[in-house]
């Protein structure tokens, strides 16, 4: 399965992750992670608990944090990861404040 990463994706990875790499561009840690994670078979169509569940949504649980959600939409033989849900965790991200306001 081919899969693309969209500029919000990025945001939202860089904001609540942070790379493992410190690449500047995290598309191909996160192209990656939900690769491997779809070929273990951990997606599913139903929306987490709290989520709008957009239709037409997959929802790809990370291998290395089993909280980390990508939400993506399937275009045909492709995968395009369109945001982040965490799932259970509630109020401060993993990636300090200080640190994402800089990359703006």
């Amino acid at each position: 399965m081919l899969v693309a990463v969209t500029d919000h994706a990025v945001e939202r990875f860089r904001q609540r992750v942070g790379s493992r790499t410190g690449a500047l561009d995290p598309r191909p840690e996160i192209a990656g992670r939900v690769s491997r994670a779809w070929e273990a078979g951990r997606w599913s169509d139903e929306a987490p608990a709290g989520a709008t569940g957009a239709r037409g949504s997959v929802y790809v649980r990370d291998l290395v944090d089993r909280d980390l959600l990508f939400v993506c939409r399937r275009e045909q033989h492709e995968l395009v990861v369109i945001s982040l849900w965490e799932e259970g965790r509630v109020g401060t991200p993993r990636v300090p404040r200080r640190f994402t306001d800089a990359l703006r």
